[in-house]
């Protein structure tokens, strides 16, 4: 392919590292056009992109028609704020509604933002309907959760790299381990306790998958102690795991979902928090917003997106496709793959290290064969192809992770 960059990856590094901040460690790669499950870079290198912008891209890359609902609906009305109603705004509430199957919505731009909505709104809550005393309510965290790098979210994180000289620290979160239920039932006698905030399955951990039954259990605990049960569904929504939402896996019914990443196909910021009247209408006008939340770009994206979910069948397609990646990477011989984990398209490995060699010479490696993927937490490297990938494309993405691990034998 030609190269129609006017910048070479030497040069556009470069230039990042004297005049951006250091706040990210990319693999050397300087990507500059996208379409389906490919990238390439400005050298004209095409790559099998196996991270889709950690679940942003569910759609694949420059989706036909989430571009045609960008450019059209840019092209004639981008942003009024919310001073002012428009007319795809309201077209979209009820959409988002019907999908998931709740009553209100309230729309932000980007993840972190709509997991601190879910917050306010379940203190809001806490207060207005369960009758905690004013600033004394609670909410229940996991370790190791990844929830965004807020001020607030930081605080209840327990990764020194996100929290380490951000201080000092939001009160009232409460932290227990991950899949330990009988963790949260203790947590839960405290009265004061307003909401359960949970990544289905923890993506920046390592794609850590809880045991069968943790959510529907979890999910009893709340209901029976009047908390919120609040699912950040940031990146395992959207029909990565193989349904709409990965709740869904166990029938369990949130208080709060928090969506975004994929709800607009990786094409513009958007999220969205959605639940029912009792706990969304505590928040009042002037009480929370965003100047772009909800904003026409937006709201059209985000329906051609969930469009083209359910239109082309992508959840029953990560969840036949994720079934055989897991049973194709757990037949590869290599002493480094100790682990394959997931669920759909949302999967990991974890990396025994090789003498001097680690799970990032593994990504070079499968970059130099044609395939990006990222470490998280040191030994994990993380497995999400857009869902738009064939059976042949996927068999391809295999045998280059395979041979990676083989060249280190």
């Amino acid at each position: 392919m030609k190269n129609n960059s006017q910048i070479s990856s030497k040069q556009a590094i470069e230039l990042e590292e004297k005049y951006g901040a250091h706040n990210y460690h990319p693999l050397p790669v300087v990507l500059s056009r996208g379409e389906g499950v490919f990238v390439w870079d400005v050298e004209g290198k095409r790559y099998y992109d196996f991270l889709s912008a950690y679940s942003a891209v569910n759609q694949g890359h420059c989706h036909p028609r989430i571009v045609s609902a960008l450019t059209e609906q840019a092209g004639r009305l981008a942003l009024t704020s919310r001073a002012f109603h428009n007319d795809v705004l309201g077209l979209f509430e009820k959409y988002i509604n019907e999908v998931f199957g709740y009553d209100k919505v309230l729309p932000m731009n980007t993840g972190a933002e709509a997991v601190e909505t879910a917050i306010k709104l379940c203190r809001k809550w806490a207060y207005q309907k369960k009758g905690v005393p004013e600033n004394q309510a609670k909410i229940v965290v996991c370790e190791n959760n990844f929830h965004g790098r807020t001020t607030t979210i930081v605080s209840f994180s327990n990764d020194p790299v996100a929290t380490k000289d951000y201080g000092p620290y939001t009160p009232g979160f409460i932290r227990i381990p991950y899949n330990d239920t009988d963790a949260l039932e203790q947590a839960l006698k405290d009265p004061d306790v307003a909401g359960f905030l949970f990544e289905p399955i923890q993506g920046e951990a390592g794609v850590f998958v809880p045991d069968e039954g943790y959510l529907k259990k979890t999910h009893e605990l709340c209901k029976q102690n009047n908390v919120l049960y609040i699912a950040d569904e940031v990146q395992t929504g959207i029909a990565r795991t193989g349904k709409m939402l990965a709740c869904e896996h166990e029938g369990v019914r949130p208080d709060i979902v928090i969506l975004g990443k994929a709800i607009s196909g990786g094409m513009y910021p958007v999220s969205a928090v959605l639940a029912d009247d009792d706990i969304m209408l505590v928040i009042k006008p002037g009480q929370h917003g965003s100047t772009f939340g909800g904003n026409p770009v937006a709201a059209k994206v985000a329906m051609a997106a969930l469009d083209v979910i359910r239109e082309e069948k992508l959840a029953e397609r990560a969840e036949k496709l994720g079934e055989l990646l897991r049973r194709e990477l757990r037949a590869i011989k290599s002493e480094m793959l100790t682990l394959v984990r997931g669920k759909g398209l949302l999967n990991a490995i974890v990396i025994h290290p090789k003498g001097d060699k680690e799970a990032i010479d593994v990504c070079l490696k499968m970059a130099e064969l044609g395939l990006l993927a990222k470490p998280t937490h040191g030994d994990k490297i993380r497995f999400a192809p857009p869902l738009v990938i064939t059976e042949e494309q996927l068999m391809e993405c295999v045998d280059i992770i395979k041979k990676a691990l083989q060249s280190f034998e």
